[in-house]
């Protein structure tokens, strides 16, 4: 089989009630997300869909046809309708005349904008000429693997012929542009026949006059590729055979958590990067496979897969069957280095006059024999995307390997696609990276009101969070509110037991594994509890130092072992208290562990320096609401000490204060943010109250 879910057709998912009454551009998006929700047919933002419709032109009032089609940068599995450029048919057509021949072409690409309809924002991509000169009202270009790997074979012609005969033509390999819509437009004309073509090492195309036939040809053409590789390869050994056998589970997600902080600090030099693991059936047939480093030196064949992921990944070199997990990391930086120089060879022999500089020289993609592969981006979703194109392009290897012999794409057009002037401007137009991008935070108490808050505003800068909690289910309900209002890729959470050393080990490899480390760390896990000296008992004492200063200082030292391995510094933050440094009657327990917490601070603060890991703490004040300390017996008792009702006292604190304000988790959240950012690079050892003024708090 192509692969572990090629076994079974596509289905057709299409519903005649659904469509019932849909306009054409309806249609389309509806085929559209469709296509787009099987990585079979394609993967994420990979491919192209368009419709020519009937229209009233907004200047005229007369009808005129209407290119609708997937714009510039969109996924056409969760497109939305203001996701499709539109451009006026009679204006794409005149284009022809100003073309000048393929050594200009890519210039046709401005004049895109002046074929514009209704003043449509939304910018068409390259791919517009292919679909407006196909002489069909509907047109799916897909990425399918089971398609591809014809593609990508040898004698590909000779198989597309032979699994389709007349109905699917072929085309030679050529780059993307106005040229190949022509060539697809010629091939139309003289094959009126023909329900569709496949572009040698790129993809397929298919076409019909209405959107339903059209999404039903695609479907076909793709089912017959899955089956006629079921029926040839199905005896056959993948990749001729296994190498290795696979580790188990637990023991392959050690390996990649030991490996990929390591990885981070290396290749995270221009940015800070994020990782991915996979380790799925299909990831690890592959690196365990006798063909696996042979076929990697090919590098990929779509230009769809090649853009995600390089030239060709990197094998780490690990024996499975005997693991020898310092041994690899002792090599790795000169693995790294080697990579590094033959990237920067390759861009030195395939570059020319008017090529932009060379780019980050790391690779994306990293195979471990027996474990899985790891990729690394500057955001986790192109982290994930990038591992998900390399499986599409394992699958392609698969496939074409099975019958004939794999073909990856020139060195020279990989190049010419990956440094084309077209996408370095496309590069450019990309929007400034936030604040955080590309860091990495662990918030200890995560699921109370400062540890969600300062998750959230580290989540709108861009950073990738851990939330971790005693209290799974708090700890749930906050993940899930927060992965809903930014995304699953960036939160993950970790039940967690701040005086476990155990629990601490096992949430930082979990981080390690989820995103490639850590950045930074708000140790936020926190108790409270009010007694007179006379009445505290051992075990509410013991309680606050185990949590307070004991639990600080675990996860800390999982923090600097974490950051020392990557050796691209961090921040630590703890979350202090006004009682750090001003006693309260009555809480002599929770006043010493939290006096603890600063003074190590300042300790780490000296021995992280060194390695640019810097440590401050937040010094709080009365943060009632969200906060899950006031929830217990702590709000009773504190009102009991101030002679107050339990309703009294946030006004209480309020007036107490110099500044006669609220403080909220917020407040908190926005300090700890600006001891995480660039902006307090210069700051270490420090305190910063968050408390509304209190003279008896003030540090000096």
């Amino acid at each position: 089989m192509l692969n572990s879910a090629a076994g079974t057709r596509l289905a057709n998912l299409w519903d005649a009630r659904k469509v019932s009454g849909m306009s054409e551009p309806e249609l389309l998006l509806y085929r559209s997300n469709l296509l787009g929700s099987d990585k079979r047919i394609t993967n994420y933002g990979g491919g192209n869909t368009s419709a020519k419709v009937l229209q009233k032109d907004p200047l005229t009032g007369e009808m005129t046809e209407v290119l609708w089609v997937k714009g510039s940068g969109g996924d056409v599995g969760t497109i939305r309708m203001d996701g499709f450029a539109t451009l006026y048919m009679d204006k794409l057509r005149a284009l022809k005349g100003l073309y000048r021949g393929v050594d200009q072409e890519d210039e046709m690409v401005g004049y895109l904008p002046h074929c514009t309809f209704n003043l449509n924002p939304r910018a068409a991509s390259i791919d517009t000429p292919l679909h407006a000169y196909v002489p069909r009202k509907h047109v799916d270009h897909m990425h399918p693997d089971a398609v591809i790997a014809i593609a990508a074979a040898a004698n590909s012609q000779a198989l597309t012929r032979e699994i389709y005969g007349d109905n699917i033509g072929w085309l030679p390999w050529k780059r993307p542009g106005y040229e190949l819509g022509l060539w697809l437009e010629k091939f139309c004309v003289d094959n009126p026949k023909a329900r569709g073509v496949v572009l040698e090492s790129h993809g397929l195309f298919t076409w019909a006059d209405d959107a339903e036939t059209c999404y039903d040809t695609t479907l076909d053409i793709i089912n017959k590729a899955i089956e006629w590789f079921e029926t040839k390869s199905a005896d056959k050994n993948a990749f001729s055979g296994a190498r290795h056998t696979a580790l188990p589970p637990a023991r392959r997600q050690k390996i990649a958590a030991d490996l990929m902080p390591a990885i981070r600090g290396m290749v995270s030099g221009k940015h800070h990067m994020v990782g991915h693991f996979d380790d799925s059936d299909a990831v690890l047939e592959f690196v365990c496979s006798r063909d696996m480093e042979a076929l990697a030196a090919l590098g990929t064949s779509c230009p769809d897969h090649f853009l995600r992921t390089k030239i060709r990944p990197l094998v780490v070199d690990l024996d499975p069957e005997n693991p020898d997990v310092a041994a690899t990391l002792k090599g790795l930086p000169d693995a790294v280095a080697a990579y590094r120089e033959g990237y920067a060879a390759y861009y030195e022999r395939c570059r020319h006059e008017d090529s932009p500089a060379m780019r980050d020289p790391n690779a994306v993609v990293y195979l471990i024999p027996g474990v899985g592969m790891i990729t690394f981006a500057k955001d986790k979703a192109t982290a994930r995307i990038s591992g998900e194109f390399y499986t599409n392009a394992i699958n392609v290897m698969r496939g074409a390997s099975s019958v004939s012999t794999y073909c990856g794409l020139p060195e020279q057009e990989a190049f010419d696609i990956e440094y084309w002037l077209l996408e370095e401007a496309k590069l450019q137009r990309m929007p400034k990276p936030k604040s955080l991008a590309g860091r990495i935070a662990l918030v200890t108490g995560g699921a109370g009101g400062i540890g969600s808050a300062t998750a959230e505003r580290f989540l709108r800068e861009g950073a990738c969070v851990v939330l971790a909690d005693i209290d799974a289910a708090a700890l749930a309900a906050a993940a899930d509110n927060l992965r809903g209002r930014y995304s699953a890729d960036v939160v993950r959470a970790v039940t967690m037991d701040v005086t476990s050393e155990d629990a601490v080990a096992e949430s930082f490899a979990r981080a390690a594994l989820e995103f490639g480390g850590v950045d930074i760390l708000v140790s936020n896990a926190g108790i409270a509890s009010s007694a007179p000296v006379e009445d505290t008992t051992l075990e509410l004492w013991n309680k606050n130092m185990s949590i307070l200063s004991t639990g600080y200082f675990l996860v800390s030292r999982a923090t600097f072992r974490m950051m020392k391995t990557q050796g691209i510094g961090g921040s630590i933050v703890f979350i202090g208290s006004k009682n750090g440094l001003a006693a309260s009657p009555g809480a002599s327990a929770y006043c010493t562990a939290k006096a603890s917490e600063l003074h190590l601070a300042r300790c780490l603060a000296l021995e992280g320096a060194p390695d640019g890991i810097r440590v401050n703490v937040v010094n709080p004040d009365a943060v009632l609401r969200g906060s899950k300390i006031w929830s217990g017996d702590w709000l009773k008792e504190r009102a009991e000490a101030y002679g107050k009702d339990t309703s009294e006292l946030e006004e209480h604190y309020r007036q107490r204060s110099l500044l006669k304000r609220s403080v909220l988790p917020e407040d908190i959240a926005e300090a700890s943010y600006f001891f995480a950012c660039e902006a307090s690079a210069k700051s270490t050892g420090n305190i910063l109250n968050v408390d509304a003024g209190n003279v008896q708090a003030f540090t000096r």
